[in-house]
């Protein structure tokens, strides 16, 4: 009897440890909505891309990436995200007030700044390729640094977020080598894995 009794307290430590150096109230639900954001993104990020381009005799299309195809796809890509932000923090904090939890304590903070540290690094780095009209590699590196920011914050919050951030960079490294295809692994990684994860962390974390 005294054996389960200790059993229990362990447990019950583990637990309050856990609360305490992780952020415990990411929604899986707004993991969902952000991969639907992410794949009508893409889906009208194909229509500016491809519109009115030619094919050529051996079946390859000729992209013209104009200034105005690039800032209408630099509009789409910050209504997703601004979408998929706003939707992360009211889904967390709905679920932070069920669970009677702080949103902002020292484990949101340490996953918010280890999750920035290496997409801010990316986003730099995709930048200055855009500003050289180098473009083949934007939709996988934005792929591998996600994958990277969710790997390193990992630590600070639910494990499916390592899963999530392995997968993505995978995603970008095929497309890497696929070159051509990234839109179409961008929507794979961003929109199908996100729904895919957010759907496994609802009913693994949100359910109970």
């Amino acid at each position: 009897m005294e054996s389960k009794d200790y059993l229990k307290d362990i447990s019950e430590i583990k637990d309050l440890m856990n609360k305490s150096s992780r952020f415990m109230s990411l929604s899986g639900l707004s993991g969902i909505l952000a991969g639907i954001y992410a794949l009508i993104g893409a889906y009208l990020g194909y229509n500016i891309i491809y519109a009115n381009n030619v094919v050529a005799a051996d079946g390859y299309r000729t992209i013209i990436m104009t200034e105005n195809r690039i800032l209408q796809i630099f509009a789409i890509a910050f209504i997703v995200v601004t979408f998929s932000i706003a939707t992360g923090i009211i889904f967390s904090y709905i679920k932070a007030k069920k669970q009677d939890e702080k949103v902002w304590d020292s484990a949101s903070k340490r996953l918010i700044i280890n999750f920035l540290i290496p997409l801010a690094t990316g986003g730099l780095f995709i930048l200055f390729l855009i500003e050289k009209e180098i473009y083949a590699f934007v939709a996988p590196l934005t792929l591998v640094f996600y994958g990277l920011a969710c790997v390193n914050a990992s630590k600070y919050t639910l494990g499916y977020i390592r899963y999530l951030g392995i997968t993505m960079i995978i995603i970008g490294l095929f497309s890497v080598y696929f070159l051509g295809y990234g839109l179409f692994f961008w929507a794979l990684g961003f929109g199908v894995c996100h729904i895919i994860y957010g759907a496994l962390m609802h009913f693994k974390y949100d359910r109970n």
